[in-house]
């Protein structure tokens, strides 16, 4: 069943230098929202608000009409996930050790993992393929490999939304792309919600449905890739004049060259 992710008029003053003011946004079900803007716009600070990582002082964000804020973080973690742009890649586990820490929403805390949960983490480390390396420390991964075992971990709750910051940052353009592949899959096959941060805006445009624009804490624009990828979108928003063609059905940009700022 499709779920509601929406921010109402959410206003966040973060420093003196930087706040979100009155900003309001309804997420698509079941599609893929990207968020594209320059450095400091937002964009990390607006998904942490819409998983309840940070609490705005104006405004609310709510699933299906509740309030995310009064919904108990083991239920939130049920419906809704969010991988941060940085992980921890010194721990000492293995895959299959990571993974089975995405369960501790569906059991107390002095439960041991169910057939259920093994069936559920056998099924995560499957769809992102790493059956093969499931016992091996997550020291001795790619970053392409690690990624993906963090996304297991993410899946593995089966949350109805995921949330992921900067996913394809760092890694070379394979594994960047077999990062994007996952996210088309787990959004195609299992309709699940997707919401991410993107600096590259070819692959936004590529893989979403819908791409949110911001600059300086406010959403500029928004709309469908076709829609939204422009040239002035280029010169208002990045300061760069940009080539604006058409790739597999989608925009695609080449930069050209910058434009001095005011």
């Amino acid at each position: 069943m499709p779920i509601s992710l929406a921010a109402e008029h959410v206003s966040y003053k973060q420093s003196s230098t930087f706040s979100i003011h009155n900003l309001s946004l309804h997420v698509q079900s079941e599609k893929i929202t990207s968020i594209i803007g320059p450095n400091g716009s937002g964009k990390s600070t607006l998904l942490r608000i819409m998983t309840n990582l940070i609490h705005p002082n104006e405004g609310i964000v709510s699933i299906d009409g509740k309030k995310v804020s009064i919904i108990h973080s083991r239920e939130l973690a049920k419906t809704i996930t969010m991988l941060s742009q940085t992980q921890n890649y010194e721990l000492e586990l293995t895959v299959r050790d990571l993974v089975s820490h995405g369960r501790l929403p569906h059991r107390k805390w002095y439960e041991n993992l169910s057939q259920k949960d093994e069936e559920m983490i056998n099924w995560a480390i499957s769809i992102t393929n790493l059956t093969h390396l499931q016992h091996q420390s997550l020291k001795r991964l790619s970053g392409g490999e690690r990624q993906r075992a963090w996304i297991a971990m993410a899946v593995v709750q089966s949350p109805k939304i995921l949330l992921l910051d900067e996913p394809t940052t760092y890694l070379d353009i394979a594994h960047q792309l077999e990062i994007m592949e996952l996210v088309k899959y787990l959004n195609k096959e299992l309709q699940m919600t997707i919401m991410m941060v993107l600096h590259d805006i070819n692959q936004a445009s590529k893989y979403s449905d819908h791409i949110v624009v911001m600059k300086n804490g406010e959403i500029y624009t928004s709309g469908k890739p076709m829609d939204v990828i422009n040239q002035n979108l280029f010169r208002t928003v990045f300061s760069i004049d940009a080539k604006i063609s058409e790739e597999d059905g989608a925009p695609f940009f080449t930069p050209k060259s910058l434009i001095a700022r005011n």
